[in-house]
């Protein structure tokens, strides 16, 4: 018997000393392996362990949803409260019995497991608790190493320090992966789970369900009820044979008692699980893309500016550009921002169905698609109250109404050309313009308006821009490029055409412009010539509702409120008996409130008929429509009347929905400042008589008033009244239009006479070449 105790105590001193030994050489260990571990700081581990990738949503101007921004993961958080304790009873009873008394590690379980883990017995034995797990899936890797494992163990215990029992329960309940709900999609956190599977919150979740979901974090796909497909499995017998483990757990915890647990246990749980559900898709993609690629650039802000760098470098090289947006884009995707848009659901949904319910005025039977884009802009603050991006998204992804570029045709006129002459006073309303044939590029082409034909005469700005004319124009344009650079107004529209602002036939439409270029400049002009950047984010916020951005109007003015308010007394005259009234006509068929709005306007056709255009704004909105082929090839010359229907059609459709947006009983008024002043029908200067090579002669016309900017006004008659054409030719129309009043010694001085008077030569200088790059013969 001595022999037998002294054996026993042998082999116990020897068990100790080694354990011992053992665990110091255990210990020292691990002091190696985290040696170069970066301890956090407690607001780092709080900040980390509820750092979750939380799905954004995108919203109409009324707070409905428009669509959830796609994710690989669907995720919702939820508060502690919002929990069922019976969730995170089954969770502590399966996941870590020891939760709610241990700090972050059970040393037995975590020995247990790494023994296991060496000598490859006692099977995959978990040692990890809940701590860990949260550990492991918000600060670390899924390294299988003992560096890892050694990391994982020093952060739980850092954890456990900073975070209370509850706050852990609910980050592991967030965080952690679900499987797939009934739409096929990958979910995590508790509330996604019983929603996507039991379509209740996870707070009205009852014992058979609560156990189910928290069987689901040790393997979700294999105990998810549903396929990729968010069909039901036909084998169900993973899921539910561990759904009856958890609540095994939880009897043996003492959590449940035995009846409660063969209740549950017996409980028919297959009913409840949800049918196959569509996944919600966007109304429209072209509204989806357009508002997510807006709201990544809104976000990119906060990125370069951090990084003290302007909009505008970022945006103009590529390198940055695409830097930014991929950080701005991972904000998104996993922030769980909601973005509010401008888009008003019904005046989009309506602008639409405008276009789809009339498509025969789209359809030439070519076998190559019309496309349009279109959008509705409220004058008073940039807002995009709608838009159609194309006729068919899944066909044709381009959107038409932000991407497209295409010659605007004639609706640059007014823009590039009359805008800035009336704004630099070198024009008013009823001044004169050369309406003569004549040399038109490097191949002394022939200039002529559209169809070929010219008046071989003098017309008024007023007509000329209700005509549409290009001969009259391209004069103007180029008696502007002497004293101004029209690039400096497109540049304050955000718009470049630096490029091509020195071409004569710019006004012609040789520049190509989106219709959300065009519809910008012509917004500036319907709101006193101020422009306001067109926007559809309105604002961002985050989960905890903190705005991350809001649209700030910043104004600019680009023509003085003069020159806005002469252009659209103008521009009236284009739907009234110009180029437009098939638009005006048309919108009567919408009301005649609508069709009596003080609408002002432009058409476009570009050449070879390959684009057609129509922008009118009234004192609320302005509405730019466009159609053309994908590869800019030629239409039928009708279809621009064609286009004005749709248009007339668009607007008849939002007129409905929102009838006050309009403003249909205000009137686009000449402003205060506007130098209104006499002038001759005829010669657009003031009445009186002329002296041309020493002959009187008297202004002749009606006379009537014209418009223009503060500072300037008409000129005394002359020879040279107007802008473009020859002496020979104003000599031909004094001559035409007025009688010889007296004849006058030619030496004898005239307070009348100026250097473009008497003392220039007759020059027959007709035949003269003009650098005027482009397209001519455009409406």
């Amino acid at each position: 018997m001595e022999v037998l105790k002294s054996t026993i105590y042998f082999f116990l001193a020897i068990f100790f000393l080694g354990g011992s030994l053992a665990l110091g050489v255990v210990l020292g260990y691990f002091a190696n392996l985290v040696e170069s571990t970066e301890i956090p700081s407690g607001d780092e581990i709080v900040r980390a362990i509820n750092d979750i990738e939380l799905v954004s949503h995108v919203n109409y101007s009324n707070g409905e949803q428009i669509a959830e921004l796609r994710s690989d993961l669907i995720r919702t958080r939820v508060s502690k409260e919002n929990v069922s304790p019976l969730i995170k009873q089954a969770l502590i009873a399966t996941e870590d019995e020891y939760f709610n008394k241990h700090e972050g590690i059970v040393p037995k379980a975590l020995i247990r497991a790494m023994v296991s883990d060496i000598t490859g017995f006692g099977g995959k034995s978990g040692g990890s608790t809940i701590t860990q797990q949260l550990v492991k899936q918000q600060l670390l890797t899924d390294e299988v190493s003992f560096h890892r494992k050694a990391n994982e163990v020093l952060l739980a215990l850092r954890v456990e320090k900073f975070q209370t029992k509850e706050e852990i329960l609910t980050a592991y309940l967030n965080v952690s992966p679900f499987g797939r709900n009934n739409k096929g999609q990958n979910i995590a956190g508790v509330e996604e789970a019983a929603r996507g599977i039991f379509g209740k919150p996870s707070n009205e979740v009852n014992l058979p369900q609560a156990a189910f979901i928290a069987g689901l974090p040790q393997s979700p796909i294999i105990y998810s009820p549903y396929t990729n497909t968010g069909e039901l499995k036909e084998d169900l017998s993973d899921g539910l044979t561990r759904k009856d483990a958890v609540l095994s757990n939880m009897y043996r915890e003492k959590y449940i008692d035995e009846k409660t647990y063969e209740e549950a246990k017996n409980y028919d749980l297959k009913a409840d699980f949800l049918p196959r559900e569509e996944i919600n898709q966007p109304d429209n993609g072209y509204l989806y893309y357009y508002v997510e690629t807006q709201a990544i650039e809104a976000l990119m802000a906060k990125h370069y500016q951090k990084d003290q760098l302007e909009k505008e470098k970022v945006f103009s090289q590529d390198i940055l550009y695409e830097k930014y947006y991929q950080m701005a884009e991972r904000d998104l995707r996993r922030n769980g921002y909601t973005v509010e848009t401008t888009i008003d659901k019904n005046i989009y949904q309506a602008m639409n169905n405008a276009v789809m319910n009339n498509a025969g005025w789209l359809e030439d039977w070519s076998g190559d698609p019309i496309q349009i884009g279109s959008i509705l802009m409220e004058n008073q603050t940039g807002r995009i109250l709608g838009f159609v991006g194309g006729r068919d998204y899944a066909t044709n992804q381009n959107n038409h109404a932000f991407q497209t570029k295409r010659s605007p045709g004639s609706t640059m006129k007014p823009i590039v050309a009359y805008a800035p002459a009336i704004d630099k006073g070198l024009i008013g309303s009823e001044s004169q313009l050369a309406d003569f044939k004549r040399k038109y590029g490097s191949e002394n082409t022939n200039l002529s308006n559209y169809g070929g034909t010219s008046s071989e005469s003098f017309i008024s700005v007023r007509n000329a821009i209700k005509d549409s004319g290009n001969i009259t124009v391209v004069n103007l344009y180029e008696k502007l490029l002497e004293s101004a650079n029209p690039a400096e107004y497109f540049n304050k529209m955000n718009i470049d055409i630096s490029a091509s602002v020195t071409h004569p036939s710019l006004p012609l439409g040789t520049t190509d412009l989106s219709v959300y270029q065009q519809i910008n400049a012509y917004q500036t002009l319907a709101n006193k010539g101020a422009y306001l950047e067109g926007y559809v984010i309105s604002k961002i916020t985050d989960s905890n509702g903190e705005v991350v951005y809001e649209h700030k109007a910043n104004p600019v003015q680009v023509f003085q409120p003069a020159t806005a308010s002469i252009m659209a007394d103008l521009m009236r005259e284009v739907l009234v008996n110009g180029t437009g009234t098939t638009a005006k006509s048309s919108l009567y068929n919408y009301g005649a409130a609508l069709g009596n709005a003080d609408w002002v306007g432009k058409t476009g056709t570009s050449e070879e008929d390959k684009d057609f255009w129509f922008t009118a704004s009234t004192p609320g909105v302005t509405l730019s429509t466009w159609i053309g082929k994908s590869y800019g090839k030629q239409m039928p010359q009708s279809f621009g009347q064609n286009n004005m229907r749709v248009w007339a059609a668009i607007a008849g459709a939002a007129y409905q929905i929102s009838p006050d947006i309009f403003q249909t009983a205000q009137r686009f008024e000449l402003d205060p400042s506007v130098n209104i002043a006499k002038v001759s029908s005829i010669t657009g200067t003031k009445m009186g008589p002329a002296y041309i090579n020493g002959i009187q002669y008297y202004t002749p016309g009606k006379e009537v008033n014209s418009y223009f900017v503060p500072g300037s006004g008409p000129i005394d008659p002359t020879l040279r009244f107007g802008i473009g054409g020859t002496d020979a030719q104003y000599q031909n129309y004094w001559n035409k239009n007025t009688k010889v009043e007296k004849k006058e010694d030619k030496k004898k001085p005239s307070s009348n006479r100026n250097q473009n008077d008497v003392d220039e030569e007759d020059e027959e200088d007709t035949e003269d070449e003009e650098d005027t790059e482009g397209e001519a013969g455009e409406e």
